[in-house]
């Protein structure tokens, strides 16, 4: 087994990729289309460093189902990729890297969404009977239909 696992999941929207890309690359609009939104309703969120793009950051802490981390943003190539550190606190400890692909096909616009990051103990065990990847995969899909649906609005 390899040192590390990967999650990946696609769509295609109906939008521009430069739509698309303003949801990701601005840290304040995941609260449109993240997968997570809602898990807590008294999520504390703390934004810091560049407004969107290079150098942004998202902290947030919540209860058990939200958890505790950060995301801050690595990369970002108008209007193709975005590369984003996202390091969990709680309720496990990981750190991994989160991109997104965009790819313009006339008005639409292919949408992947890749995680990729050390094994821990639970990955290890859940990985081989394809556990990880339905779960984390599974968020993956709702947050990719979110966002479909916020930019074909």
């Amino acid at each position: 087994m390899s040192d590390t696992y990967t999650v990946s999941r696609a769509t295609t929207i109906d939008a521009s990729a430069d739509a698309v890309y303003e949801r990701i690359v601005d840290l304040h609009r995941w609260t449109e289309w993240s997968p997570w939104e809602g898990l807590d309703p008294e999520l504390q969120r703390d934004y810091s460093g560049a407004a969107s793009g290079v150098g942004a950051r998202y902290a947030w802490s919540g209860n058990r189902k939200a958890g505790k981390g950060e995301m801050e943003i690595l990369r970002a190539d108008e209007p193709g990729r975005v590369d984003i550190k996202v390091v969990f606190e709680k309720p496990m400890k990981s750190t991994s890297t989160s991109v997104f692909k965009l790819t313009q096909d006339g008005a639409r616009t292919a949408v992947t969404w890749t995680m990729t990051g050390p094994h821990s103990l639970f990955s290890r065990v859940a990985a081989p009977l394809g556990f990880f990847d339905k779960l984390l995969g599974k968020d993956f899909e709702k947050g990719l239909a979110k966002l479909k649906a916020v930019s074909e609005n």
